[in-house]
């Protein structure tokens, strides 16, 4: 699901993104998806949601998840609980903003997946905090994840990225930090003029570099 703000250009970050990042992260690990865990028995993925994240809905009614600096469970008859959460409401609904493009974008990427590329399917894990899928074969190298992240030890702010599981291509395109792959920083996105169109471009480049390349040996 994917929040009505996926077409509005993403804000500046607040002063407070960091702690909200991290107290919300905490909330996605320590509550949301344990709520999900508890209704499928093993099922720990989220989504995006309108205001921000939560579980998909539960096979027996009702969800819980995060909108804004509320925590929403919402009961299978269709009533809803709310309690509010000691987090920074502007930087909440930031974060939200930025899940809410990440679901977009990588929806379209996820839907123009060649034929055999072995596409998993899009999910915002509670782990890293982040919305991604994988594709491609990783017998031929080519085989990498394609996600948006509010940001991490490596990043004060949130971050395009793509991670191929091997090797690289080699060239200024592939010097992400933290980690080896390619990545597109908030501040670049957000001085794009057209942020959706940004955002695809850098993925499009990045898969159309992994999937040209030679098959692994």
């Amino acid at each position: 699901m994917m929040s009505d703000t996926a077409d509005s250009p993403l804000p500046p970050l607040p002063g407070t993104f960091v702690a909200t990042r991290g107290e919300l992260h905490r909330v996605a690990e320590q509550v949301v998806s344990p709520a999900r865990v508890a209704a499928t028995g093993n099922e720990i993925a989220l989504e995006a949601t309108p205001g921000g994240f939560g579980t998909p809905a539960f096979p027996d009614g009702g969800r819980v998840r995060v909108d804004g600096d509320e925590l929403v469970v919402e009961e299978a008859d269709g009533t809803e609980r709310r309690t509010r959460l000691d987090v920074d409401r502007a930087s909440a609904d930031t974060l939200g903003a930025l899940f809410a493009f990440a679901w977009d974008v990588l929806t379209v990427l996820h839907d123009e997946a060649p034929d055999g590329a072995d596409v998993s399917e899009l999910h915002l894990w509670p782990e890293h905090f982040d919305v991604a899928f994988e594709q491609g074969a990783e017998a031929e190298g080519r085989r990498a994840g394609y996600g948006v992240s509010p940001g991490d030890a490596d990043h004060a702010e949130p971050y395009l990225y793509v991670g191929p599981w091997g090797e690289p291509p080699s060239g200024p395109d592939w010097t992400a930090t933290g980690f080896r792959g390619a990545e597109l920083g908030y501040a670049d996105l957000l001085a794009a003029p057209d942020q959706h169109a940004a955002a695809l471009a850098f993925f499009r480049s990045r898969r159309d570099d992994l999937l040209s390349r030679p098959a692994a040996a």
